[in-house]
């Protein structure tokens, strides 16, 4: 909880200096909130804008935890009012209250939005009419051992080689990674090369560490996917990938839904009718956008998802939706809860903890259910943590020289397999795959985890190869991912 102890510090300080516990564009009370009517879509599609606004403000200042006196405006500047697709209104007030714990965007047509922090489950955009969440927030300890005492992978000692292996160019691998960073218009805050295991080379940007936690948008789908597998092998979820997806909502008597195996939402082939119309569509913030309305309105998203209707067969074709993933998520809940687990710390228990990831934040609706799909923060160590669970087939090294298999035999295999409904080969489960040469740079066998604006972790099994790249991208991140993995494997004399 170093997080919620430097906020405490840091008020205390600027109490003392003055009372100020308010730092933003306005004072406190700069709009207020209220219903706008429904026929007022101008309104709502402002608000909305407004709604996904605060919750970066909120979680650029509280969750990445930068400088506090100054970050109010650098995280609008830098993380929202650059790029057009996040559709900045220059009417629009905000305003952090360190007090709180909350951010708000107001404008006159619509009062206010406002995000709450909430320790350990992030922020979380408050629907209308609701002053806090519905869920008590709770501090998720992390209970691996202490990681400067533990041997790497699951600690930090010994997690360089030292020296590079001698197939390995090191004048050009450092090449590689400053050529990377020299790419200024995409943003790169996080940059980090593992190769047999332990890490190459390194580059962060100004202000950003290697356990500084950074938005990684959809790399959480692929987190998703690992906890459905993590479920299985630790029997708390009693199914397999071909038994169908346990939501009781859908087992009534002629619902098609019932049809629905849990490889088809881990391969994105549900069939559920969920409209993605992404950021730059005329109905992008309004209710249509369905993929996109966790993002901005304030809703159960849980819900959401599993309340769609179908409109293809599950497995027929792959199609980019949040309903699926969201899905997957819903049902391990539904498994732990089963249990009489504690579901906000379920993440860290069954996986993070287990491989040494001490920084993520999954963070939740006002109901508790994880935004998995793109509302989740992790550091570059964390990231590469989790790519090596995936590189070494789901089985973790333990620091007595033990092993941890977490993930299923053959989990992997099926991850990194195209799905049935992926004509162009670019999708397994929940993972990009380069099985159909979408990056040319990079070896046939790469997968990764992929988010909005360039977030990767690329496991790349025939060079042994872990990559982690961070950072909010305006440009063609996939080209961009293809140019690093080329020039980091062409480093290497495999």
């Amino acid at each position: 909880m170093k997080i919620l102890r430097g906020i405490r510090h840091w008020y205390r300080v600027r109490s003392a200096a003055g009372g100020i516990s308010l730092v933003a564009a306005c004072v406190s009370g700069c709009g207020e909130a209220r219903t706008v009517p429904e026929d007022d879509e101008a309104a709502h599609e402002r608000s909305h804008i407004a709604g996904m606004a605060a919750h970066h403000i909120c979680s650029g200042v509280f969750v990445v935890g930068r400088d506090y006196e100054r970050s109010v405006e650098e995280v609008v500047a830098r993380d929202i009012r650059r790029f057009e697709l996040f559709n900045w209104q220059d009417d629009f007030e905000y305003a952090v209250n360190f007090e709180t714990r909350t951010a708000s965007v107001s404008g006159a047509d619509f009062g206010t939005r406002t995000a709450e922090y909430n320790g350990d489950q992030g922020c979380a955009i408050l629907p209308d009419g609701f002053d806090g969440v519905t869920y008590e927030p709770r501090i998720v300890e992390r209970l691996g051992p202490d990681p400067a005492v533990t041997a790497w992978p699951t600690g930090d000692v010994g997690a360089y080689h030292d020296p590079p292996p001698p197939e390995v160019d090191a004048e050009a691998l450092e090449a590689a990674l400053d050529w990377t960073m020299a790419q200024t218009e995409h943003n790169t805050r996080a940059l980090v090369v593992v190769y047999a295991g332990k890490i190459l080379g390194e580059r962060y940007g100004p202000g950003f560490t290697r356990n500084t936690p950074q938005i990684s948008w959809s790399q959480g789908k692929s987190i998703a996917s690992a906890l459905v597998g993590a479920a299985i092998q630790a029997g708390h979820l009693d199914a397999g990938l071909d038994d169908p997806v346990p939501v009781p909502e859908w087992q009534g008597e002629g619902d098609p839904r019932r049809e629905i195996r849990i490889r088809d939402i881990l391969n994105m082939s549900s069939g559920l009718d969920f409209l993605n119309l992404g950021l730059t569509d005329s109905l992008s913030w309004t209710h249509a956008n369905e993929h996109f309305r966790i993002y901005f309105e304030g809703i159960d998203v849980f819900e959401h998802a599993i309340e769609q209707p179908m409109d293809t067969l599950p497995g027929a074709i792959f199609r980019y939706r949040n309903s699926d993933p969201l899905t997957a998520n819903r049902i391990v809940r539904q498994a732990a809860e089963a249990r009489g687990e504690d579901w906000l710390a379920y993440p860290q228990r069954i996986l993070f903890d287990r491989i040494g990831a001490r920084n993520y934040v999954l963070e939740t609706d006002a109901w508790g259910n994880f935004i998995i799909t793109g509302y989740d923060y992790g550091s570059a160590w964390d990231w590469v943590r989790f790519g090596l669970l995936h590189l070494w087939d789901g089985v973790w090294p333990m620091p007595d020289g033990g092993s941890d298999r977490i993930l299923p035999e053959g989990w992997v295999e099926f991850v990194s397999a195209p799905a049935p409904g992926a004509d162009a080969l670019q999708y397994g489960g929940l993972f990009w795959l380069n099985r159909g040469g979408s990056l040319p740079r990079a070896p046939e066998d790469a997968y990764w985890a992929a988010g909005f604006m360039g977030q990767y972790t690329a496991i790349i099994p025939s060079y042994d190869l872990v990559i982690v790249r961070l950072g909010p991208s305006p440009g063609d991140t996939g080209a961009y991912l293809s140019d690093i993995i080329g020039e980091v494997t062409a480093a290497i004399d495999r």
